[in-house]
Formats: structure tokens, C-alpha cells, sequence
């Protein structure tokens, strides 16, 4: 039965990501604070927060000094736009950081408020781009099966996620999808990771060259793959992906939503990962998720083409209310002094090997058919026969109800299709990472033995 808060929200509130209907008989799971990297119900039961939020609370809960940086800044100038050449200083200072920090070249920065609004902008930018210096057909943009980018019309299009295209009318055109670089899946009997990867790198060249080169704008790639279920690329999947897009003249867009600022062990997912993007987008972690932004770094050809349409149009037709948003901006800058003052990359390199030592180690468990991940974040697919890598049937929901069973362990961790995603926050301690696991290890012996007495395996 569900509490009287339980069902205001069943009937007040839509959920993203949630089957509506299910919804309405098991309720939601009501959070009321938050410390370190626990949350606690409105029971008062203490939950680590495995999922660090939505890949985004890298510095944990209830971190004063970022609250006293939003304080601060809201006592001083609460709000102002930059539209129309106004600024301020949090912007200004990000904007240099950011600029400072980044691993690629970087004339300006774009601010926005999500990473979905961050990938729409960059849609646009290339459309725009191409429009200011005379290929007015360059306009489509490759993405991957199972690649999230976000649920705007044009970020959506560019998710590689069934669900988020179906009935929606999406993927737009101009969208093309490649390949999912899961080897453990979609790699053939045999075949090396060095060869899938290969493959993969000239099917790319082929959808290329089929498309015609000159329509081809950009490709767009997150270092790992979080929301398709934690996909780690092989090792030299990304080389052999840029030697294609250099040969044709296509842009790589990195969308470091979840890889940015620390996740994989190194500042930005790219390096980790061997990429070389043109631009960038950024979200989640720069704040730590304390208040919503988002930032689009822009390369110098990209910026003179802008300028070039602002001579010709008269202005540069894009933005939004809180672009740049001072209280965002001033949370952001000290998010970012904490990382570099803390050496939060340091910390998160000395948990690594133990985080994906444990996390290795749970595919001997009966229930998982693959433990995948890098850095401080790991998923587990979960299969019904692990010698044929056999799914479970979705309407059998042992994910979801695996999920179930590690929030009665105090875990919350998140299902992904078949997969249990695992990303902390950053500053989880060598000894919360043991817990973590040990919890998560009840919830998979549970799940096993629900899977048993349910005879789900058929």
C-alpha cells in the first residue's frame, strides 16, 4: 500500500524514464537528504548512492562549500542573462578554466543547462558551421547504436536507444546511426577485439562513402558509452575511428556528459580513451550536479565561421534564458577549485585497481554474463545462459528486480536494459568501495535465487 506521499506523486508528478503504469502501483522511492555518498529515505534508511545521482554528484552530498558558493553568489547577483553582450564574472572566470583545462584547442565556450541542450547545440553548430563556409550539404551526423546523447528532438535523434525514438517520431532526418562498439555482443565467433574494431572502423568508412562524404558533417561519440550499459570501446577502436573521419573531412563532436572531470581516472573521458575530438560537450560533474549547466567548447574555425554569419545576419540566433547562469557558474567554478586543490584524479587513480578488481570479479557470478567498465565506473550484463551469452526475456525484469534487491541492501545502483550500472561518487573511500561491493553482491545472490525459484532461466 502506498503512503500518502507515495501517492501525491503517483498522481502529480511523470517520471522520466519510468513505465508509467507500473508506476502507479509500486510508487517511488522518496529520498529526503543526502550526505557524503548516502542518501536517506524518508524512513530514514541510509542507501550508497552507486549511480552518484545520474553519473553526475562526483563530490557527494551536502559538500558546504558548494552550497556556500550558490549562497554567496545568489546574495550578490541572483541572476543576470549574457544576451546582448552582457556578462558577469562566474561566467568569465569558467569560461577561462574550461578554456585553461581542456585537452583540445578551444576559442570560446557556449553555456547552456544540460547535456542534452549541449548536443542540440552542437547539431545546430555544425548545420551552421558548414552554412558559413559554402558546404551547405555537409549537414548529416553519424552517431552509434546504444550512444546517449539526450531527449531533445535533435539530441534524441542522435540516442542510439529504441525506446527513445519509438512513437516519438525520431530519429529526425540527417541522423545516421553505426555500429555499438560491444565486442561482447556484436563482436562474431572468433573474432579479436583488434579485428572487431577494424570492422567497426570500416563500416564507418563505408556508411561514409555511401552517404558521400560531402554530406557528411560529424560524428558523435561518448568516450565509454554510459546509458547504453557502460560499453567500453576496444582499446584501439578510437584510432582506427579518427583515421576515417580525418580521411573525410568529418568533425568529432566528444560528448563528455559522464566521462568529464575525472570519471575514467584522467580530466576528460577523450584522453583516457585515446580520442581527439574537435569540440566538446559538457554537463553532469561541472558542477557536481549542485545546480543544472552545461558547456559546449568551440574550436577557432568554428568561432570565425560564427562571426562571419554575425557580420552577415546582424546576430548569432541561439541561447537560452539561463545560459551562463551566475549561481550555476559560481557552483561550477568552485566544484572545479575542488578537484584541482583536492587532486580528486589522484584519489580516484588509488581506487581503481581495488573498484575494478571487485567489479571483475563478479563475472564468475552465476547471474553475469559480462563485468565491463573503466575508471570508477563498471556495469554487469546479466544473462540467462552465460556459455551462449542468452538474455532473459525483458518482460521478466531480473535487472530491474536485481535493482529492487540492492535498495534492500541500502544500494542504489540503476538497470540499463540487462545491464546494473555502478558509477559513485568520486570521493567514495577505499573502504565504502568494499561495502559498495559486498552489498551489491547480496543483491546478485538474492537475484540468483529468485531467478532459481522462478525457474526464469526456462
Amino acid at each position: 500500500m502506498l503512503t500518502n506521499l507515495q501517492t501525491r506523486d503517483v498522481e502529480t508528478l511523470i517520471h522520466p524514464y519510468t513505465n508509467l503504469d507500473a508506476h502507479r502501483t509500486v510508487g517511488p522511492l522518496v529520498l529526503e537528504q543526502a550526505r557524503g555518498i548516502y542518501v536517506y529515505d524518508v524512513d530514514g534508511k541510509p542507501y550508497i548512492e552507486g549511480m552518484a545521482g545520474l553519473w553526475c554528484a562526483s563530490l557527494g552530498y551536502g559538500n558546504e562549500e558548494l552550497v556556500e558558493a550558490a549562497a554567496t553568489q545568489m546574495r550578490k547577483l541572483s541572476f543576470t542573462h549574457i544576451f546582448s553582450g552582457r556578462s558577469h564574472d562566474p561566467a568569465i572566470e569558467l569560461a577561462e578554466r574550461l578554456k585553461e583545462m581542456a585537452p583540445i584547442p578551444v576559442s570560446k565556450v557556449f553555456f547552456g543547462c544540460s547535456g542534452s541542450d549541449a548536443n542540440d547545440t552542437q547539431m545546430k553548430l555544425m548545420w551552421y558551421y558548414n552554412n558559413a563556409i559554402g558546404r551547405p550539404q555537409k549537414k548529416k551526423i553519424i552517431s552509434r547504436l546504444k550512444g546517449y546523447h539526450g531527449v531533445t528532438v535533435a539530441s534524441a535523434s542522435l540516442t542510439g536507444l529504441p525506446n527513445n525514438h519509438i512513437d516519438f517520431d525520431l530519429p529526425i532526418a540527417g541522423v545516421l546511426h553505426t555500429s555499438c562498439p560491444h565486442h561482447y555482443r556484436f563482436g562474431a565467433e572468433g573474432e579479436t577485439e583488434e579485428e572487431f574494431a577494424t570492422r567497426l572502423a570500416n563500416e564507418l568508412e563505408g556508411m561514409i562513402i555511401a552517404e558521400g562524404p560531402e554530406t557528411v558533417a560529424a560524428f558523435i561519440a561518448e568516450p565509454v558509452l554510459g546509458a547504453g550499459g557502460v560499453i567500453v570501446p576496444p582499446a584501439t577502436y578510437y584510432p582506427k575511428i579518427q583515421a576515417v573521419l580525418d580521411r573525410y573531412d568529418v568533425l568529432l563532436i566528444d560528448d563528455e556528459v559522464i566521462c568529464g572531470f575525472g570519471r575514467l581516472g584522467t580530466m576528460f573521458g577523450c584522453t583516457a580513451m585515446q580520442m581527439r575530438p574537435d569540440t566538446m560537450s559538457l554537463a553532469k560533474a561541472i558542477t557536481s550536479a549542485y545546480q543544472p549547466l552545461s558547456a559546449v567548447l568551440i574550436p577557432d574555425k568554428m568561432y570565425d565561421a560564427m562571426l562571419a554569419e554575425s557580420r552577415k545576419i546582424g546576430t548569432f540566433g541561439h541561447g537560452n534564458t539561463y545560459a551562463g547562469h551566475p549561481v550555476a557558474a559560481a557552483v561550477a567554478n568552485k566544484t572545479l577549485e575542488i578537484y584541482k586543490r583536492d587532486n580528486i584524479l589522484a584519489h580516484v587513480n588509488s581506487l581503481i585497481p581495488a573498484f575494478q578488481q571487485r567489479l571483475r570479479a563478479l563475472a564468475e557470478h552465476p547471474l553475469v554474463g559480462e563485468a565491463r567498465g573503466v575508471g570508477l565506473v563498471g556495469g554487469l550484463e546479466l544473462v540467462a545462459d552465460k556459455a551462449t551469452k542468452r538474455a532473459f526475456s525483458p518482460k521478466q525484469g531480473v535487472a530491474p528486480r536485481t535493482v529492487v534487491f540492492g535498495q534492500e541492501e541500502g544500494l542504489i545502483v540503476r538497470a540499463i536494459g540487462d545491464t546494473l550500472a555502478i558509477c559513485p561518487p568520486l570521493i567514495i573511500t577505499a573502504a565504502e568501495v568494499e561495502e559498495m561491493f559486498d552489498r551489491l553482491t547480496r543483491a546478485l545472490d538474492k537475484a540468483e535465487n529468485w531467478v532459481r525459484r522462478e525457474g526464469l532461466r526456462g
